[in-house]
């Protein structure tokens, strides 16, 4: 098979929504995704090529990379950030210096584990030669891994800079593909085939109104575990019904990097607790960050970003900075709103993704949704549908 080239367009597969899931209380954006946050925008590059036994350095080939642009002008703007470690058998890049500055300074992408280096290095070099001849530039990229090794060949190296860039050039706003697609797509959740997703909420008006969307890249949990909705799809849908591709390991692996965006005036130790709350939406879906699990989350907000532009003619930015703060009183509901998309962002992946035949014959079957719309009806979730 040959690459499937940028931007992924494939068949698409219903969402949470519309299949009556409705996860939490809150109000999706117009598309359910991230990039309902304005200015955030979401590209990929995927990557599917050959099939039959591992060939280190040829493939199979089943992995990619997903891009997240939180601004126009992302490095030159106030973009408040934090972040929070789960469990850390894995890496998201430059999280120190988010940690230390309280800023996110690049593009976010995702990738499989052995090629967070090439991406990280591809986002320097696409931010160094926008820049005139001779600037030198500082740059520390923030890049996040989940390991495809499962389905793809994942030593062979096969993502490239190019690869990294054609994700950036690809960004844009509007509905984000999902499923088998950039960086998710050798990735499976639950013992299905899992990868990216991605959701949002609003809140209410008498909160402000702000946005808080999440993209997901899931590549955990097992699956006597997964819980849709409150649901235990997992127990009812077991392996003697739905082989795993990994042949239920005894040791739980896998990982999950979740991003979170708001246009919330946030200060940095709020956008830390938001970010913590994308482990409270894991844990409802089955996720236990289990000791070799990577689950590694950011939160960045752009509501300040436009205060802190340096001056257009050249001039020396200001001494200070005028700064709005989102009232404690009222940071709640983006917790409940982070909660909820990011459980719902899990779901969508698992909906989205598609059976994949991988390295060696393995392979990932995918959450068939009448399946889980028979699940789902007989505990008695899913309104107007009679339990089988």
């Amino acid at each position: 098979m040959p690459d499937s080239g940028v931007p992924a367009h494939r068949r698409p597969r219903a969402r949470s929504r519309d299949l009556d899931i409705v996860i939490g209380r809150g109000r999706p954006g117009p598309h359910d995704a991230i990039t309902d946050v304005p200015g955030v925008r979401v590209g990929h590059t995927t990557l599917i090529r050959g099939d039959g036994p591992l060939e280190i350095g040829i493939g199979p080939v089943r992995t990619g990379v997903t891009v997240v642009v939180p601004s126009g002008r992302v490095g030159e703007e106030t973009l408040f950030a934090g972040c929070h470690r789960l469990n850390g058998n894995g890496e998201l890049t430059g999280l120190e210096w988010i940690r230390e500055s309280g800023m996110l300074t690049s593009p976010i992408a995702i990738t499989n584990t052995h090629s967070v280096g090439v991406v990280r290095d591809a986002l320097v070099a696409a931010d160094v030669r926008g820049r005139p001849p001779g600037e030198v530039r500082w740059s520390l990229p923030v890049v996040g891994e989940t390991w495809d090794g499962l389905l793809n060949d994942i030593n062979g190296m096969h993502v490239r800079p190019e690869h990294a860039w054609a994700a950036l050039e690809a960004a844009s706003d509007g509905p984000v593909p999902e499923g088998n697609v950039g960086g998710g797509t050798g990735m499976t959740c639950h013992g299905f085939k899992g990868g990216i997703g991605t959701a949002s909420r609003v809140v209410d008006e008498a909160d402000g109104g702000y946005t808080v969307g999440v993209l997901v890249q899931s590549n955990h949990g097992r699956r006597e575990r997964l819980t849709v909705n409150g649901v235990p799809v997992g127990m009812e849908i077991p392996a003697s019904e739905v082989p795993t591709p990994d042949d239920l390991r005894t040791e739980e692996a896998g990982s999950i990097i979740v991003v979170v965006a708001t246009d919330a005036p946030l200060l940095p130790h709020q956008c830390e607790r938001v970010a913590q709350r994308a482990g409270l939406g894991i844990a409802r879906v089955g996720g236990v960050a289990a000791h070799s699990s990577g689950d590694l989350f950011v939160c960045f907000a752009t509501g300040n970003r436009t205060l802190a532009r340096n001056d257009e003619r050249g001039r020396k930015p200001d001494v200070t900075i005028p700064v709005t703060m989102l009232a404690d009183v009222h940071i709640t509901p983006l917790f409940e709103a982070a909660l909820d998309a990011t459980e719902e962002a899990i779901v969508n992946a698992l909906l989205a993704a598609e059976t994949m035949t991988g390295r060696d014959g393995i392979t990932a079957h995918a959450l068939d949704h009448e399946r889980l719309l028979d699940v789902m009806a007989t505990y008695g979730r899913l309104p107007g549908r009679d339990s089988p």
